[in-house]
Order: C-alpha cells, then sequence, then structure tokens
C-alpha cells in the first residue's frame, strides 16, 4: 500500500509578522519522555528559516541542560491555584541554541523536579504551569499571532483563552492550534477538582466535560480553532480508536487537519552524526554499517556476519512490546542461526523482567538494554539491517523515520503514520516491509521475509536500503504546511 501524501502548501507562504508560540511539556535536548519532545525540538527551529517568530515554552525541569546553559529573567507574576496563590517566574536560555527562543516556567515546588511526569500531582502541576503560560501572554506588549499547544498537558490553554473571565477580555482574539501527539493520553480528572480552574461562565462546563469528567483533550479540541495530528491516516483512525473520544473527532473533523511530522536531519544524519564510530552517506553505506555493526555486535556478544534486527523504543502494549519476548523467541527457532536481536528500551517491568530471561535461552543470538541511552539508539539504528515496529498504536512515529535516513529497513505494522511512510517492497516503489497485525504470526513471517530477502537476494536488498537513504521526511515540509495552516487563521 503507497502512503499517501496530502499536502496543504498552495506554494509556501512567508511568515512575515508571525509570531508563533509553542507550548508544550517536552522540547529536547532540554526535557525528553517521548517523540513529543522531538517534535517541539525541532519544528520551531525549522519554521523560523521560513521567516515566522517561532518560540518555545515549557515547564522548568530540573534537568542537565538547565544547569548547563545561561539563563535571563524576563517576567515574574502570580496566579490562584484553588485559594492557593503561587509566584511563577519565566526565564529565556540567552545562546538561542536551539535555533528558537526558549522559554522556561519555574513553579517552586510543583514544576522543578527531575521527572517530566509520573507524579501524583500532575494535574496540579500541568493546570499552574497553564495558568501561568496565559497570565505571562496577558502581559505582552503585543500579542503572539498563533498559540500552538501540544498534547493534553496543554490542552486547557485555548479555553482559557476564550472563556475565562481574566484572559478571554485581552486573549479571546488569539487564534489556537491544537496538535494531538497521543490521544490515548487524555488526562482527564474528576470534576470534583473543577476549583483548580480559574472562574469561567457556569454555562460553559460542556467544553471541559466529556463523559462525566474535566477532560483536557477533549476541551482543546472543542475550543481550540484549529486541531492537528501527527499523521493523515491518525486522524482517520482517531474516527475509530481515540480512547472513548471517536465521536468526538468525528464530530469536530471539519477543523481537523493531519499534517505528518518530519525529523531534524542535521541531529540524524549517518554522515556527521557524533555518536556515531564511522560515518557513511549513500555512497559508503555498506561498509559505513559494517563498521558500526561490528562494534554493537562486539559490545552485545554477537557474529557481526548475520542480519542484525533491532528494536528500539518504550516497553509497553501500544508499541505490541509485549509480543516480542515470544516472537523474538519462535524467530530463533525458526530460523536458527541466522540472524541477532536487540531491544533498547524500558517500561512496563514484566516485559523488561520477560527480555531479560530470554537471554538465557537465546544462545548468543538475541540480548537487550533496559533504559534508554540516547547514543546506543543512534548507534543501533546505523548497526542495524531492520527495525521492527510492531505497534497496536503510532500516530506519526519517528522511529521508522530514523532507521530510514540510517539505511535501516524498517518493518512496520499497518497503522497511523507507519501506513504514512513506508511502503511495503511488494509494492511500486517499496522499500519496507508491512504487515496488518499486531499478533506474534505476522511479526515471525515479516522477519522470515526480512532474513530471506538479506540472503537470498542480497543487491535487491542493498539497492531498497539505497533508496530509503533518498527520502526526504525533513522538517521541511511540515513547517511550510503549518505555516499555511496558520496564515488561513491570521
Amino acid at each position: 500500500m503507497k502512503p499517501h501524501f496530502f499536502d496543504l502548501n498552495y506554494g509556501v507562504t512567508r511568515g512575515d509578522f508571525m509570531e508563533i508560540l509553542h507550548v508544550a511539556a517536552e522540547c529536547f535536548p532540554v526535557a525528553k519522555a517521548g517523540g513529543l519532545g522531538d517534535v517541539v525540538g525541532a519544528l520551531p527551529k525549522y519554521q523560523n528559516r521560513l521567516g515566522v517568530i517561532a518560540k518555545v515554552v515549557i515547564p522548568m525541569y530540573r534537568t542537565s541542560f538547565l544547569y548547563q546553559e545561561e539563563w535571563e529573567l524576563v517576567h515574574e507574576g502570580g496566579q490562584y491555584l484553588q485559594e492557593q496563590f503561587f509566584k511563577y517566574s519565566i526565564i529565556r536560555e540567552k545562546s538561542n541554541k536551539l535555533g528558537f527562543d526558549l522559554y522556561l516556567v519555574d513553579i517552586n515546588g510543583l514544576l522543578d523536579r527531575e521527572k517530566v511526569y509520573g507524579y501524583s500531582d500532575d494535574t496540579e502541576r500541568f493546570i499552574a504551569f497553564q495558568l501561568a503560560v496565559c497570565d505571562w501572554i496577558f502581559h505582552w506588549q503585543h500579542l503572539p499571532t498563533i498559540v500552538h499547544c501540544h498534547d493534553h498537558h496543554c490542552g486547557l490553554i485555548p479555553f482559557f483563552l476564550t472563556q475565562t473571565n481574566q484572559f478571554r477580555s485581552r486573549l479571546q482574539g488569539i487564534p489556537t492550534v491544537f496538535t494531538v501527539h497521543n490521544a490515548q493520553y487524555q488526562g482527564a480528572f474528576d470534576w470534583s477538582k473543577h476549583t483548580l480552574l480559574p472562574p469561567y461562565d457556569s454555562w460553559k462546563w460542556n467544553l471541559l466535560d466529556w463523559h462525566g469528567q474535566i477532560n483536557p483533550l477533549a476541551a482543546a479540541v472543542k475550543s481550540a480553532w484549529r486541531v492537528t495530528t501527527v499523521s493523515y491516516s491518525y486522524l482517520d483512525e482517531l474516527t475509530v480508536h481515540a480512547g472513548g473520544l471517536e465521536k468526538l473527532f468525528e464530530y469536530e473533523k471539519g477543523k481537523c487537519v493531519g499534517i505528518l511530522n518530519g525529523i531534524d536531519t542535521e541531529i540524524w544524519d549517518p554522515s556527521c552524526d557524533p555518536y556515531l564510530l564511522f560515518h557513511y552517506n549513500k555512497a559508503t553505506m555498506a561498509e559505513g554499517k559494517r563498521k558500526n555493526k561490528e562494534e554493537v555486535c562486539k559490545e552485545f556478544g554477537m557474529d557481526p556476519s548475520l542480519p542484525l534486527f533491532s528494536f528500539i523504543g518504550r516497553l509497553v502494549g501500544e508499541k505490541a512490546a509485549d509480543l516480542l519476548p515470544v516472537a523474538i523467541q519462535d524467530a530463533l527457532l525458526h530460523n536458527p542461526g541466522r540472524a541477532n536481536y536487540i531491544v533498547l528500551g524500558s517500561g512496563q517491568k514484566e516485559i523488561e523482567y520477560q527480555l531479560q530471561e530470554l537471554r538465557n535461552i537465546a544462545g548468543g543470538f538475541y540480548n537487550c538494554s533496559i533504559g534508554y541511552q540516547e547514543a546506543l539508539s543512534h548507534s543501533l539504528y546505523a548497526a542495524s539491517d531492520f527495525l521492527l515496529m510492531p505497534s497496536r498504536v503510532e500516530p506519526c512515529g519517528l522511529n521508522q523515520l530514523y532507521a530510514l535516513r540510517f539505511g535501516t529497513m524498517p518493518l512496520v505494522r499497518r497503522v497511523g503514520g507507519l501506513i504514512d511512510t513506508v511502503i511495503d517492497i511488494g509494492d511500486t516503489g517499496g522499500y519496507g516491509i508491512c504487515f496488518n497485525e499486531a499478533s506474534v504470526w505476522d511479526i515471525t513471517y515479516s522477519i522470515r521475509r526480512a532474513i530471506n530477502l538479506y540472503y537470498e537476494n542480497p543487491e535487491k536488498y542493498k539497492g531498497h536500503c539505497a533508496q530509503m537513504m533518498e527520502l526526504d521526511f525533513s522538517w521541511d515540509k511540515a513547517a511550510a504546511n503549518y505555516l499555511n495552516l496558520y496564515t488561513q487563521l491570521k
């Protein structure tokens, strides 16, 4: 099945006098828990190159980036969270090293923590963050052209700007764009916590409610001027599988659009990647990947002459990681001595345990690294021949794009953004291996297809790898599509 490439671009509209404020919970390399951080860390940089002024504001976590860079105070203010008054400050990174202005919101005791998520008071933390951002914008001398909010952690901002007593008088005219990175996470909380929110007209409560709870994701879809998803196919899927919000996405589809994510090709570039021991390009791909594979296999105690399959990501059901222990064991049984397998990731403890136990019966053809290491992930993309992505849910997927950039063939389930970015080798122009179900059978069958291709038609395999490295999934096109969407709202 060939990806369908939807494009908003009617000819790139220049972004003169356009100022975009991105609001998010993550931004690479400041703080990252998943693909959201990669998107927010790259999109504004590419937008700035199109002539807009794109800025980012996130919470101030206690990460190494905070202590390594220089900051300046740009604003101080205060808000009420229920009856508790809190003070906040906004600091800006001085060097502009990320290619855009980066602002952090500091709220003592709420945001200044080491992890992004996972605290019992996350609801209070992110409501306070959103209140601080809205109050800061209220005090700007000039208002931003667009406020672009990302995922449910910022989902109440479109409602705050238009419906709350203290903000709407000045801010209700600011167009808001809300991007759904993953609708499985909605941030819903009980109505008993409604006093955490600032005063609003009580008859507007329905903008916040979904199935008897305050649902920030639903509130954003209802209140934002435009809603985007991170791939075209994911937008279609949300009317069928959206964690209970299917009818809402169907009702609001008139203001929704899919814009495919890109990758930062300056960071993900095998010709100059600082994490790689051996650099390569399309012309030197075979030799470069061989040398990188030798290093990785040496580290994991494997034979580098065999094809290497890797899985890189969160070990959770959403990624179908629970199928990996059995699927890899079956692949080892039915293809003995013909391939190696490495898993890098962390997540559910039971999956981690099963993957670690598998090493005891894998005979040196399998290994895993529990946890996440940025350097090792880059090395695995460069060293691997194939990347496993059997995801149950994949709104866009970035791993397959990294793999393509590094000449590594992705094995993907036909879901979400994987449909839009990977064409099966059996189809015209194909360069990957695709399957339909998140099942052990589909995974192992796809592994057999890959192994047979690798051994029986090596020249065809190398041709596919060279083809993959020529594909352009950079942020340039996505940034232009967002810019044209913004222009429609000015």
